[in-house]
């Protein structure tokens, strides 16, 4: 089989784990098209047999995150995990709309220090609390499968084929 395959990676694992389990399922060359943080959960596009192949044009692709900002204090790990190091009021003037939306980010942004980041902005720190990617170029959630799912249904080869995307499929436009 060769494509892509898009998997909700849940949290607690690492791209290198679902990587492992993909190759075992599907008994093939498998990568992915970027790292995802252990910490969060959501779409990774994952490359099989010639599918691979494909990496270099798929990697730069944009992508969207939905993430939760714990506003007031400071952990040292910048996520939930971390201990907090500092602790500060968050002034109701910063909480305003249009301050929020002043507050934007580039490219290969690390979303942990985005979260620091805004919360500065905002007169306060914070960390991120949880973080999902919801979409990778035109993946989408809504499009992928866990990992569970696959690995229940690994014998049956017409549902392991119906949730890749061939490669025809990806450049068709």
């Amino acid at each position: 089989m060769n494509g892509i395959l898009i998997i909700n990676k849940e949290k607690g694992c690492t791209s290198h784990d679902i990587v492992y389990k993909v190759k075992k399922i599907f008994n093939e060359k498998v990568g992915h098209t970027g790292t995802l943080d252990p910490l969060a959960e959501g779409v990774l596009p994952i490359l099989i047999g010639k599918g691979t192949l494909c990496s270099k044009y798929l990697i730069n692709h944009d992508k969207k995150y939905v993430v939760n900002l714990a506003l007031g204090q400071k952990t040292e790990t910048a996520d939930l995990e971390g201990k907090i190091i500092e602790e500060k009021n968050i002034p109701d003037k910063s909480l305003t709309q249009s301050k929020i939306e002043k507050v934007l980010c580039g490219k290969g942004t690390y979303i942990r220090s985005l979260c620091e980041d805004i919360a500065e902005k905002l007169e306060t720190v914070g960390y991120m609390e949880s973080l999902k990617r919801i979409q990778v170029g035109d993946f989408k959630i809504e499009e992928s499968s866990k990992i569970q799912e696959l690995e229940e249904n690994k014998e049956d080869t017409k549902y392991l084929e119906s949730k890749i995307i061939s490669v025809e499929e990806i450049f068709k436009n």
